[in-house]
């Protein structure tokens, strides 16, 4: 059964860096899109970062473009989120998606309930 397990979250300052990890139970994993998704207290699960089979076509949300960098590792089987430059309105769960039909460029706009498998989730906390 697939699933996804993220880890590297945590507390840190403003401007620091966090790497999260989502190791990831998918036997055709190389099949799988795979993103990440944010949800701060009181507000609805936003897209944050995608990435296609191969890891070399990504897509951002405007506010982490710059900061942020999703990359795959297949052998792994593993998707990372590097978070540099963090700002307290980055705190949030951050949760790990994969999906093997959503288009790319879609992610950012289709019901994030729709996606196939979903992560159970690690609070970033970024303190000012």
């Amino acid at each position: 059964q697939a699933q996804l397990v993220e880890s590297g979250g945590g507390s840190v300052q403003a401007g620091g860096s966090l790497r999260l990890s989502c190791a990831a139970s998918i036997r055709t994993f190389r099949s799988y899109f795979m993103g990440w998704f944010r949800q701060a207290p009181g507000k609805e699960r936003e897209f944050v970062a995608v990435t296609n089979w191969d890891g070399w076509r990504v897509l951002y949300q405007d506010s982490v473009k710059g900061r942020f960098t999703i990359s795959r590792d297949n052998v792994k089987n593993t998707v990372y989120l590097q978070m540099n430059s963090l700002k307290s309105e980055d705190t949030a769960v951050y949760y790990c998606a994969a999906d093997s039909i959503i288009p790319l460029s879609a992610w950012a706009t289709a019901p994030y309930r729709s996606l196939e498998v979903w992560g159970q989730g690690t609070l970033v906390t970024v303190s000012s």
